[in-house]
């Protein structure tokens, strides 16, 4: 019977090298892709922006999963595509997608009717960083590889920390406000058993952390990831408007100390997810500091007020903080992903926790400072540059221009609320702390019935049936949720930059109209 296969590795790698393109070219057609890049680059400028500037154009093309399936084509197959069906994969990409983005004259924002999420759309010249940085594809690791970046990365930190006030301090771009989250969580550990980085947890006593009850959800997954586990995240209790109790806190710490527990860190929040409350710092920091506890703010949405001359004082304390979570991705629109973790630690600590000593990338003998040799603080080893869509972007309109962004949208949250007051059926679950706005609405069915046993089942029916409505219809998107014991309401998230009274009144008739017949 005869051999069927190849007698020799050579022969077997000459059989492969036959089944291949021809060796003598390379495998990618530059001028080709560079013709797909332009294509692509028209289809971005005209299904993206420019019918983003339209408020006649549908914030969202919505398709059941199914039917979406199909449209997109998204299976994968052996053999590629010719350019032009890809490039009506491009066109159908931009089709789908929630229209996030909002031109006008020199800016991008969100869409004047996104008002979902705590973001939406991107600043231009933080666009043209994105673009710049993907093309580059820089990995942030060494000063040998990214010398720009290294240094613009630590100079962009060393702002924002000034804005936090600190003078001094370390800190590096995260991705996402959970991870700088998490990251806050292992240095506080490290800091005090720093032994666990070697012996890990079985030596260590049962450690907890502190966090109010509408603190962001990453604080229980962090503690889990960690090996901490969630039952030792004590949930602090906090006031109508969701802010942080430090006497609850102080009780709740003594209460674990009499118990065995070691009490190591409290994460406070900075504009909280539902309604953007913001935790008393300063008084928490006495408690932190009597207590010898790390300090965490989880800044990641409310952290821009600090532009703010008129509403930094939100964030009183944060200075006595020992790390802040920020995400200018956020408020500043600065494009996802952009979320920094600050430090007021000027001993190493990121590097001390999470450095391996790679010897193949962080060699001790380099030409160079290796302390521009960042990677080694990071527990990733590939990083994507952030910090020039924040720094390109805070070079063209300034810490003055970046302020008015942030006063703008304290301005359109004060026109919101006052023209609902006027309106019969609106109701606030409070007056809004920051740009959140928590409300419900009431349709006329239910006007005058709150007394009916059946009353808030009712209630907590009307705000998902909006939600599919403006959806499917496309004419805007709002988040809506329970919260404890209240049912269902509306959550509005107002901060784009161009955002207008004339959007405002629409969204408040556009509730109406939605949900008049419920």
């Amino acid at each position: 019977m005869s051999n069927t296969f190849p007698s020799s590795s050579a022969e077997k790698q000459t059989q492969e090298a036959d089944n291949l393109h021809d060796l003598t070219e390379p495998l990618i057609d530059h001028t080709e892709g560079q013709l797909f890049l332009n294509e692509t680059f028209k289809i971005i400028i005209e299904e993206v922006l420019s019918k983003g500037t339209d408020v006649k154009e549908k914030v969202c093309e919505w398709k059941e999963p199914e039917q979406l399936a199909l449209l997109l084509d998204l299976e994968l197959r052996a053999a590629g595509e010719p350019q032009h069906r890809l490039l009506q994969r491009v066109k159908d990409v931009a089709k789908y997608s929630v229209k996030t983005i909002f031109l006008f004259l020199l800016l991008i924002s969100g869409h004047p009717r996104f008002f979902n999420q705590q973001f939406g759309g991107v600043d231009y010249h933080s666009l043209a960083g994105r673009f710049l940085t993907e093309s580059l594809n820089t990995n942030l690791f060494t000063y040998e590889v990214a010398p720009v970046f290294v240094l613009m990365e630590t100079e962009v930190l060393r702002g924002l920390r000034q804005l936090v006030g600190w003078t001094e301090g370390d800190g590096l771009f995260c991705p996402g406000g959970s991870t700088s989250n998490m990251y806050a969580m292992n240095l506080a550990r490290y800091r005090l058993f720093p032994e666990v980085k070697t012996q890990g947890l079985w030596g260590l006593p049962r450690l907890t952390v502190f966090t109010s009850a509408e603190s962001h959800y990453s604080v229980k997954k962090g503690a889990g990831f960690l090996g901490l586990g969630t039952d030792n995240v004590i949930l602090v209790k906090t006031d109508d408007g969701g802010r942080m109790i430090p006497r609850d806190l102080e009780e709740k710490i003594t209460l674990a100390k009499s118990q065995g527990a070691v009490p190591f860190l409290v994460s406070c929040t900075a504009g909280t997810t539902v309604q953007g409350a913001f935790d008393p710092l300063d008084h928490i920091a006495d408690v932190c500091e009597k207590h010898k506890l790390w300090l965490h703010v989880d800044a990641a949405w409310g952290g821009s007020v600090l532009f703010s001359k008129q509403h930094r004082r939100l964030m009183k304390g944060v200075d006595r903080a020992n790390s802040v979570a920020w995400n200018p991705h956020k408020m500043l629109v600065a494009g996802l992903q952009c979320s920094a973790l600050l430090l007021k630690d000027t001993t190493n600590l990121l590097k001390q926790c999470h450095s391996a000593s790679a010897t193949y990338l962080f060699q001790q003998d380099k030409f160079y400072d290796i302390n521009l040799d960042v990677g080694d603080k990071s527990l990733q080893c590939s990083r994507k540059v952030d910090c020039l869509k924040l720094w390109l972007m805070w070079k063209a309109v300034g810490s003055d221009g970046l302020a008015e962004r942030v006063d703008k949208a304290f301005f359109h949250v004060i026109y919101l609320v006052e023209q609902m007051k006027k309106r019969e059926g609106f109701h606030l679950l409070g007056e809004p702390e920051f740009v959140n706005v928590c409300f419900w609405y009431i349709p006329p069915s239910l006007r005058g019935k709150e007394g009916d046993a059946d009353y808030q089942d009712r209630l907590a029916k009307v705000a998902p049936v909006v939600k599919e409505r403006m959806v499917k219809l496309g004419t805007m998107m709002v988040g809506y949720q329970p919260l404890g014991n209240r049912v269902n309401f509306f959550r509005a998230i107002i901060f784009s930059p161009l955002i207008s009274q004339r959007d405002m009144d629409f969204f408040l008739d556009e509730i109406e109209r939605l949900g008049n017949d419920l």
